[in-house]
């Protein structure tokens, strides 16, 4: 199951100790994306998936693993689906496509080699344009913008990373527009760059940063 192309999907990611860490909230949120139109979730860790794809089975989630507590030194750690077997256990739980840190900080090509052979999409998260380039020519399916800004070499920016977007997608890459989208604006900037579809995560799903984004207007 893959994804449509300009769709939009919602990351719904708790981390412990957020006040939405529980299954009530995260049925609620799997069901207020859908009626707002999400055509699709991207999934942190089995319990989750299993729950969205018995809630919504015809929907695509794209599943993950990462730390419960994400590390100070995240720039420098590969924490996004590190192993053969968190993708095994995420292709167990029924995640349709399998998204894995592609950085150059990961030697990535055994994760890959099992998603295919189970018949799943790949999607590669990376953070600068040759690492995009070169998860196409292993045989992604998918590369997404996550992690840019998020490697210690890549661009630094409070803003989504459009120019990356575009550079991937005058190469005929379906390309993935994720990280730091907060506006309608930059979603409709994103799929005029080229994007495929558009991932879209806290400025939805994690409601204590929207207020204070509110509560620290000036």
């Amino acid at each position: 199951m893959g994804i449509e192309k300009k769709s939009v999907i919602i990351s719904i990611q708790s981390t412990k100790g957020d006040p939405t860490d529980n299954e009530i909230c995260k049925k609620a949120y799997f069901k207020s994306a859908i009626k707002g139109g999400a055509r699709g979730f991207r999934l942190a860790g089995v319990e989750d998936i299993i729950l969205a794809k018995k809630m919504f089975p015809d929907i695509p989630v794209i599943g993950i693993t990462k730390p419960e507590v994400i590390p100070e030194n995240y720039k420098e750690l590969v924490y996004i689906t590190p192993s053969v077997e968190d993708a095994k256990s995420l292709i167990d739980a029924g995640a349709d496509i399998i998204a894995f840190d592609a950085t150059r900080r990961h030697n990535y090509e055994d994760i890959l080699d099992v998603i295919k052979k189970n018949n799943k999409l790949a999607m590669a998260d990376i953070s600068d344009f040759e690492e995009g380039i070169l998860a196409n020519e292993l045989g992604c399916d998918f590369i997404s913008t996550t992690l840019s800004g998020y490697t210690t070499y890549s661009k630094q920016s409070d803003e989504p990373d459009f120019e990356l977007v575009q550079k991937l997608a005058e190469k005929n890459i379906k390309v993935i527009a994720e990280g730091k989208i907060w506006e309608r604006e930059q979603v409709k900037k994103a799929f005029n760059c080229g994007a495929y579809s558009v991932v879209i995560g806290s400025s939805v799903t994690r409601p204590w940063l929207i207020v204070e984004r509110f509560v620290n207007y000036g």
